[in-house]
This record gives C-alpha cells, structure tokens and sequence, in this order.
C-alpha cells in the first residue's frame, strides 16, 4: 500500500500544472456546496426566527368537550350538544405553573386570556384580537418592548398596547382614549399607551394587549385563562416537548409546528432545492476527476505496462489511481471547504442579519460533509480509468 501511495503521489506531482487546476476545480465545487449550505441553513434559520421568535413555541388549551352520547336505542340517538355559549378555560391554571417551569426545556411559562372584539373610533370599527397578560409579561412571547415604535408597554386597567397597523387603520397615537367592546358585549373606554410593529402583519393589524384585569372585565372572567403560552430554550424541541406535556397535564398541548405548516413545507422545499445544487457540484468534481485519470491512464499506458511486466498485479494497478483519486478529492475539499470557512466567517448570524442582508450562517457550512463526500466522490471516479488501467496488456504497449 505505501509503495502504491509513492507512485500515485509521484504521477500527481510529474504533471503540478494540470494537478493543480484538477485540485482547484475540486476546491471551486467543495465551495460552492459549503456556500450552499450555509445559504440555504441560513435562511431557514432566519426565516424561523422571524417567524417564530415573537409567538409562542407551544401553547396549551383546555381540551375541547366535544358532544357525546348519553344513551341510545333501535330508533333514537340521545346526545349533550357543544355549548356555544360558555367559554373553555383553564380554571386551575395556577396548579399547571410548577410543573411547566420545572420542565428543562422550558423558558417562559406565560398565562393569557385571549378573545376578540371590537375597537371603535368615530365611526370607525375594526376588529381585535385581546390579550390580556399580567404587567411583567407583555414581552414574554413576543418582543413587544423591543419593537415599540411610541410610548410604554406598561398596562393598566385603563391603559392597552396596540399594533402599528391597527393604529394607522383608526388613525389613532400614543395617549387618545377609545372604546373597545369584546364579543361579550362588554364595552370600556381605554388609553394608548403604547404601538408596536413586529413586522408579522397579522399581529400588527389586529393585536392589543391590556392588563389581565382589563381582561377578566371584557370577557366576563373571574377567574382562570384561557391559555398558557410557552417559550422554549430551543424551540426546535417542541414536538417532543409537547408530547411530554400533554402526557403530564392531560391538556390539549400545540407545538408551533402544527400550527406552521406552510412555513415548514417551504422551508423543505427550500431544502431540496439546495440538495439538488449540491448534487450538481458533486457530479462536476466526479466528471473532472474522471476525466482527468482517464487521460492520465492514456497517457501512462507504456509506464502501467512495465509495472504490469515487473509483477504489478492488477490490484495494485487499480489501488495507485483510486489512491490518486482519494488525493485529489481531499486535497480540494480540504482546500474548498477552508476557502468557504474564510469567505463566510466575516457574516454575522443570521438572526442579527439586518433587513436585505445575506442570511448565511458560518456555523451551517456541512465543512465535514463536503470533505468526506468529495473524498468518496473522487474515489468513485477513479475507478473507471483505474479498472481500465488494470486492463493494459504489457505486451501490447511495450512493444509500441
């Protein structure tokens, strides 16, 4: 083996100049699959971030009471209709608290009451969606403080923190007063404290937040909630998390996974269209390193036939070009895979990424990836000019 590894490096380094462009397109497509990589990882990572970063990774809900039979017979079916009017709450809310924050998993353990209603300014009326948290958690699942464009977050039973987009819509700023009227036709006259834009149109046109208090005042609830919202410190567990919670609470338990669908779907989709680039890059260093030996095997048919002549057994034939080909594909992605680590390290994360900046993260390059399978890949392509080396007749190149 060693003596195959002295011929295969000595043909390397007979010709440097063609050596060192087959190496270098190797490089050029290591680089593009650890760029492509970290793109596409990025981007994901960016996208769930934005997307994900100011809702709740998990939220909890009673379970729902569905109609079931009471009794039935040959001719009649009995059974208890679903209220439409009395609201499903978690009366013991309070009791699932301990059990949630001694979860690991968990970061914030945030109690909600959520309904709609209606805010009306003149003759103006638009729709709400009411959250009612307690004062210390307005920015407990989304980054409310943080995205504040004027005024507080500080709630009261009087004051509500609204969306930009619903401010603009009823053309309302920080300390006028409105009316709001929930869907159980209570009606308050409340204050601006404050508007917030987080970018999520959908949070921005028909979120306001008010005080728990304000809350159970709009809603006719005494007491409980209407839910409990989770952050997590890794909001990729989820699922698991969720499943490990239901089982515990017997409550109905949602990772935001199910409730994202079509931000998943897309995001696989994004996935194997990166794949698919990949791939491509992987095929051209296969057809470069193929080429290149099938060439280097025509061009060394009398030397290959003297080893042949001298003993070589096909084998070790076969073993100096697949050595050759394992050489020239860790070499490249050695050389790709640090030319990509260098290009892409100045790139800040992609969740500090500023608005239309290139969401790569270094930290997603599949460096190891790259190296072992351009390694595997040129392999592959030796073995087509190594088995046609093997085949060289001694008698028939020597003599020419």
């Amino acid at each position: 083996m060693f003596y195959a590894l002295k011929i295969a490096f000595r043909y390397l380094t007979a010709n440097r100049a063609q050596t060192g462009l087959l190496i270098a397109g190797v490089a050029v497509g290591v680089f593009v699959f650890v760029f492509m990589s970290a793109l596409i990882g990025g981007l994901a990572v960016l996208l769930i971030d934005r997307t994900v970063g100011d809702i709740a990774h998990i939220s909890i809900t009673p379970k729902a009471r569905d109609p079931y039979v009471l009794s039935a017979s040959a001719g009649s079916l009995v059974a208890v209709q679903k209220s439409t009017e009395q609201r499903e709450l978690l009366r013991t809310a309070a009791a699932f608290r301990p059990l949630l924050l001694a979860d690991p998993d968990v970061a914030v353990v945030a109690e909600e009451i959520t309904g709609n209603g209606f805010m009306v300014k003149g003759q103006a009326i638009e729709p709400v969606l009411f959250t009612g948290v307690e004062n210390d958690q307005v920015s407990a699942i989304a980054d409310i403080r943080g995205n504040l464009i004027a005024g507080s977050d500080a709630l009261s039973l009087s004051t509500m923190v609204i969306g930009a987009g619903l401010a603009n819509t009823l053309g309302l700023s920080v300390g006028q007063t409105v009316k709001v009227r929930s869907d159980r036709g209570v009606e308050l006259t409340m204050t601006l404290g404050g508007i917030f834009r987080l970018g999520i149109a959908s949070v921005d046109d028909r979120a306001a937040y008010v005080s728990v208090r304000a809350a159970r005042v709009l809603f006719d609830l005494p007491e409980g909630v209407t839910r409990i919202d989770l952050k997590l410190n890794d909001l990729k567990k989820a699922l698991v998390v969720a499943d490990r919670l239901g089982a515990a609470t017997g409550l109905d338990v949602v990772p935001w996974q199910k409730s994202n669908q079509q931000l998943l779907d897309g995001l696989s989709a994004q996935a194997r269209s990166g794949d698919l680039i990949k791939m491509f890059a992987l095929v051209t260093i296969v057809i470069g390193v193929a080429s290149a030996l099938l060439l280097s095997t025509y061009r060394r048919r009398p030397e290959i036939g003297i080893m042949r002549a001298m003993g070589a057994s096909r084998g070790f034939v076969i073993t100096v070009f697949v050595v050759q080909g394992a050489l020239i594909g860790l070499l490249g992605g050695l050389i790709g895979a640090g030319l990509g680590w260098l290009a892409l390290s100045p790139f800040p994360p992609p969740e500090m990424t500023a608005g239309g900046g290139l969401p790569v993260d270094a930290r997603l390059g599949a460096y190891d990836a790259a190296i072992l399978l351009t390694t595997i890949g040129a392999i592959v392509a030796a073995i087509l000019p190594a088995r046609a080396a093997a085949r060289i007749d001694p008698v028939e190149v020597i003599g020419q």
